[in-house]
């Protein structure tokens, strides 16, 4: 199947923003990609780089109009969408990516681990996930979503793999020179787990703060088989083929190898 990351710059008007997705999922579509995922936070500009509380009213319910917008696409074109948002529910707020299929919404992830450092104020903005570490059964295969900060604690990318997921997509929003770390990091997770990973990061200069985009696509062996982009506007397409994934995991069967009755220190 043939996979696509989305990646482009994002201006404060929030309209401007998803005009641009829009048009970049049709191309998209248009080549002959069978999912679609969308970088952080995807119509919004970087808005936690400070503390301003006028900044909520971004937020949107899952309900809303812009999932609904390209709910239509998807069951239109019959294709699936990764579409991480800004979302409210209630009194609450959540980075979310919500995963739609043919114009079904099949669930979605909230982010868990929520940083705040410098220009990454998220914890001013965005609770807790609650929903845990959830797989999305597709037609496509087993997906799993870790979104940006959650990548770097591995116990999360392991549950997902022992639910079964295949192809793990993780939208970041990651400036300065870091790519050497997040390449790492994702390419071992892929590893260790016996997945394909997708990393869809931000692009452009937003005051002062530069998002390097560098999309990629690696292999169950960690290895690159798309990417990386560089830092414009730009589609990633990435050919994946679940027999190749079933052929690394009989090669090298590390989840076979767990021993989980040694492991209760890492939760203590």
């Amino acid at each position: 199947m043939k996979v696509a990351g989305i990646q482009y710059l994002c201006v404060e008007e929030k309209g401007k923003n998803t005009d641009k997705a829009m048009k970049l999922l049709d191309l998209a579509v248009s080549k002959g990609a069978s999912i679609i995922c969308f970088q952080e936070l995807f119509n919004v500009h970087w808005f936690p780089r400070e503390r301003k509380h006028e900044a909520f009213q971004l937020a949107e319910e899952a309900s809303g109009e812009t999932v609904s917008l390209f709910r239509e696409v998807s069951e239109r074109e019959k294709v699936l969408i990764v579409l991480p948002f800004f979302e409210r529910e209630a009194s609450r707020f959540y980075n979310t990516a919500i995963v739609i299929e043919d114009g079904k919404i099949l669930g979605r992830y909230r982010k868990i681990h929520i940083p705040d450092i410098p220009f990454f104020e998220e914890t001013f903005y965005f609770d807790e996930g609650d929903l845990g570490f959830p797989v999305f059964q597709t037609r496509f295969g087993t997906l799993g979503i870790q979104i940006s900060w959650d990548n770097l604690y591995s116990e999360g990318t392991r549950i997902l793999a022992i639910k079964g997921a295949e192809i793990l997509f993780a939208p970041t929003a990651c400036a300065f020179r870091s790519q050497h770390i997040w390449q790492t990091v994702i390419s071992g997770n892929a590893i260790t787990n016996g997945l394909f990973a997708m990393r869809v990061n931000r692009t452009g200069s937003e005051r002062g703060l530069d998002f390097y985009g560098m999309s990629f696509c690696v292999n169950p062996e960690g290895e690159l088989i798309a990417g990386p982009t560089g830092m414009a506007d730009s589609i990633l397409f990435a050919e994946i083929d679940l027999e190749e994934l079933r052929y690394v995991r009989r090669s090298w069967p590390i989840m076979k190898g767990r021993r989980p009755s040694l492991y209760r220190e890492v939760v203590e």
